[in-house]
């Protein structure tokens, strides 16, 4: 048998200049020899003798000669190729893609014959590097440009052109599509690397890509123009892919229409969500669904359309993607065009209804439903609860759930007198439904029957919150108003206690035993009448003198007055926000808030704890994060008082705002603080929250609404501050400031009208302003004051009248008096705030006040004034 050459395995390449190590190995042996021979020949040849040497050289000759022929012949071999050589050569030529193997300066070290005849070269010395073949080629020069000075960086690459005509000269015309990819490598024992470039001729591949995409491109036109819309979404509603028949119905230009950029809840009118979110697959299924409903138009119109509906999901339980066809239920035959139109409008009367609808079965079991019932309870019903036919007292609260049974037992008999059944859900005790319960007219009421009984379901969660704030409204109203009828009625009590306290004190000197006793019944009186403002506030019927503020610098200042009542063993802290917005309250008054808010917290931490007070704006658009409701929607500065203290119980929570509500021990509390804070809050215009969890602390949340220069306040409907730039108020608040000044004469010799309804501050005004040298003239209501007016013949310096009083009030003697000396000098005695009837006054009218109760020198300081402004 005839030996097989190498190239009955591969074709031998056309190039291949790799050193072989057999060549190296032999050559040295070689050489070694002749010098080994020459060697000897040299250093014994005078020893020996010519003929010894000659002959020693000549068989040296023959063992060299005969060497060098066993090699040649193969019957010798030194370092042979190894088998792994072979294989990787074998591979090497017999790729079908062209291989070149250039050294740094472009010569070329090896090519195969694939590259050779790719780019028709025959011969060793027709080969062309890659570079040189192809950079004058104005398509494919950039690509070669790029991965030679890649190579050139040590970097590899790839890169794909298409030539107009093949590489290699005589090929068929036609343009032709190759992939170019270098890189280099290094070479065992050589220095400097090798670059390597593969040609492959990649026409045939980007011609059945081409095929592939003409016919992914007929598919799409054959889906975007079929009968029936379809449309793709990913697991978050997003549309992915809709075709033209669905873009058209719906009014979508498909040429601005981006995938993920519209939703579900978009393009789905009503709460046809609910449907859509009904239709659950379990973990690594799919599962089909048939809905209908009514999509919405660009325009705003609604189209009823079937849905065939396919969802998806992963192993894990999450959703996948769905996949929906479309069907317009509009369109059908004309024969069915009535029957098609009622179904049309069942169907939307039916989804669109904003109650939630249920048939149920003899044995309250779910039969069908609509969208409203699938969004209201979808925490508990789905569609596989519907299909599996869950009984509907799952929603219903255990404690109502007789009661349901009672009224499906009636609707069985077909009764119509069911009263509604009103409940909680069972796994949210906040949400409030009521149910409905009606026969079915032309239902067996059997076991087994389709529907025994239609069940409507309303959410009433707002109408009961609004039912409860309703009430609260109302028992705080009532509340207040009380608090102010008695603060009026206390007041004059209180008044006449102490300027009778006064009086007696002006007759005993403090070494007198009576003195201490006296002393004691005045500071408790005083003790009352600070009670009473507390009661006033709470009733939001005392005067705000409001002004614009940061309340940055407020709580600044307030600070170190804060740190001393809480002590040292709670910590302060005060987080300022950045750029506050103004603010417009009484300081004093929102300086009580602060206060009493710290005292309260210190008061809840006896062991110590953190106390922080925090400051920030909130925008009209985050008011709804909070889950107030009532808190409208506005621009605010909130104010949070945080304490890490025991907490208040939920029942507690609920009446801490009360006046005489308290939890401390006796003789510690009188339950007007926090109800003090609520009136003066409720006075500015703003809102006041608390949320406390029993052991995890409390946060007050005070929310003051933001000042704008020339916006009208919005104020609660009883508030009624003090206008700033009032003339009326100015008045009031220059006798008010100088109430305490206790240096100056307060005796005179002016003729004063006193007129009060009550006989004890009557005569307690009279002896007080007659002991300091006034002419005292007293009357008990506004009618008998004219009286004594005209018996005076005018001769009146100053008038001292209560507001409320019987047949005519201070208000109306005021304006009286001025008809006939519009000048006249008054001053205004009550226990409700000034401005409660300052607002019945003219514009122009001049008067000073005195709030009830007073003492002796209160009443003459501000008579004095007044009679000097």
């Amino acid at each position: 048998m005839a030996k097989e050459t190498r190239g009955d395995f591969y074709p031998v390449p056309i190039v291949d200049q790799n050193t072989r190590p057999g060549a190296i190995t032999r050559l040295i042996v070689f050489i070694v020899v002749l010098t080994g021979a020459a060697i000897v020949f040299g250093l014994f040849r005078e020893s020996l003798g010519d003929p010894f040497l000659l002959g020693m050289l000549g068989v040296l000759a023959m063992i060299g000669v005969g060497y060098l022929f066993a090699t040649a012949i193969g019957f010798i071999q030194i370092a042979p190729r190894s088998t792994t050589d072979e294989l990787s050569k074998a591979f090497v030529d017999s790729m079908s893609q062209g291989l070149l193997v250039t050294d740094t300066k472009g010569r070329v070290i090896y090519a195969n014959r694939a590259y050779a005849d790719m780019t028709g070269a025959t011969a060793a010395a027709d080969l062309k590097t890659v570079e040189s073949l192809l950079s004058d080629v104005q398509e494919a020069s950039p690509t070669i440009y790029r991965l030679a000075s890649g190579l050139r960086d040590g970097q590899a690459g790839d890169g794909e052109f298409r030539l107009p005509q093949a590489i290699r000269p005589g090929s068929e015309p036609g343009a032709r599509w190759y992939r170019a990819r270098a890189r280099t490598f290094k070479v065992p024992g050589q220095r400097l690397p090798l670059f390597a470039w593969q040609l492959a001729d990649i026409s045939k591949e980007r011609a059945e890509q081409e095929r592939f995409f003409l016919d992914l491109q007929q598919a799409i036109d054959h889906l975007d123009h079929a009968p029936a819309g379809f449309f793709s979404a990913d697991q978050d509603g997003r549309v992915t892919y809709i075709n033209a028949t669905l873009a058209e119905w719906l009014g979508i230009d498909l040429a601005s229409f981006t995938p993920g950029a519209t939703t579900l809840h978009e393009i789905v009118a009503g709460d046809g969500m609910a449907l859509i979110r009904s239709v659950k697959a379990d973990p690594g299924t799919t599962r089909n669904a048939v809905i209908d409903l009514d999509l919405a138009t660009a325009t705003g119109e609604v189209l009823p359309v079937r849905f065939m509906h396919r969802v998806s999901a992963s192993r894990e339980g999450l959703n996948g993607p769905t996949r929906t066809i479309v069907l317009n239920r509009t369109q059908g035959e004309d024969s069915s065009a009535d029957l098609r139109a009622s179904e049309i409008r069942f169907t939307r009367f039916f989804n669109s209804t904003p109650m939630a609808i249920a048939g149920v079965d003899s044995s309250g079991r779910i039969v069908r439903t609509n969208a409203p019932f699938l969004s209201l309870f979808s925490s508990v019903v789905d569609r596989d609860a519907v299909d599996a036919r869950v009984r509907l007292d799952t929603v219903i609260h255990e404690r109502d759930r007789a009661a349901f049974a009672a009224a499906l037992e009636k609707a069985r008999q077909r009764q119509a007198d069911i009263a509604p059944i009103d409940t909680v859900l069972p796994n949210n005790e906040e949400r409030h439904i009521r149910f409905y319960v009606n026969a079915v007219a032309d239902g067996t009421g059997g076991e087994g029957a389709e529907e025994a009984a239609i069940v409507y379901a309303v959410e009433t969660t707002e109408q009961k919150a609004m039912e409860g704030q309703m009430a609260q409204s109302q028992k705080m109203q009532a509340v207040g108003q009380l608090a102010g009828g008695i603060a009026h009625d206390f007041n004059n009590v209180l008044t006449a206690i102490i300027m009778a306290s006064d009086l007696l004190l002006t007759n005993h000197r403090p070494s007198d035993p009576s003195f201490p006793d006296i002393m004691n019944i005045k500071q408790n009186a005083n003790r009352a009448a600070s009670l009473v403002r507390q009661l006033l506030a709470f009733s939001r019927k005392q005067t705000l003198r409001p002004e614009v503020l940061n309340l940055t610098d407020v709580l600044a200042d307030l600070r170190m007055l804060l740190a001393r009542l809480v002590g040292n063993t709670v910590k302060l802290k005060v987080d300022h926000g950045r750029d506050l917005w103004p603010v417009k309250v009484d300081i004093g008054q929102f300086e009580q808030v602060v206060v009493n808010l710290a005292v309260n917290a210190r008061d809840a931490m006896p062991d110590g704890g953190e106390l922080t007070v925090r400051t920030m704006n909130v925008a009209a658009a985050e008011c709804q994060k909070f889950g107030y409701r009532e808190l409208t929607a506005a621009d605010y500065v909130l104010v949070e008082v945080e304490d890490t203290g025991s907490g208040i119980a939920p029942d507690v929570l609920k009446k801490i705002f009360e006046p005489f509500f308290t939890t401390k021990e006796v003789g510690k509390g009188t339950g007007l603080g926090l109800s003090m804070v609520y009136g003066i809050i409720k006075q500015t215009g703003g809102f006041i929250f608390c949320d406390s969890e029993p052991g995890k602390g409390s946060v007050f949340r005070i929310f003051l609404p933001r000042h704008v220069p020339g916006a009208k306040p919005v104020l609660d409907d009883d508030a009624k501050p003090m206008v700033e730039g009032d003339a009326k108020a100015a008045e009031v608040a220059v006798a008010a400031a100088k109430l305490s000044d206790a240096a100056r004469d307060l005796s005179g010799s002016a003729t004063v009208l006193l007129v009060e309804d009550e006989d004890a501050v009557r005569m307690g005004g009279m002896r007080a302003l007659t002991s300091r040298g006034y002419t005292v003239h007293e009357a008990s209501s506004g009618v008998e004051a004219l009286e004594v007016y005209h018996s005076l013949g005018g001769q009146v310096d100053i008038v001292v009248s209560d507001v409320v009083m019987p047949e005519m009030d201070g208000p109306t003697l005021l304006g009286e008096l001025r008809k006939i000396r519009p000048d006249i000098k008054f001053i205004f005695v009550s226990g409700y705030a000034e401005d409660a009837f300052a607002k019945n006054l003219p514009a122009d009218a001049k008067f000073g006040f005195l709030p009830k109760p007073f003492s002796l020198k209160q009443l003459a300081t501000v008579v004095k004034e007044v009679l000097e402004s």
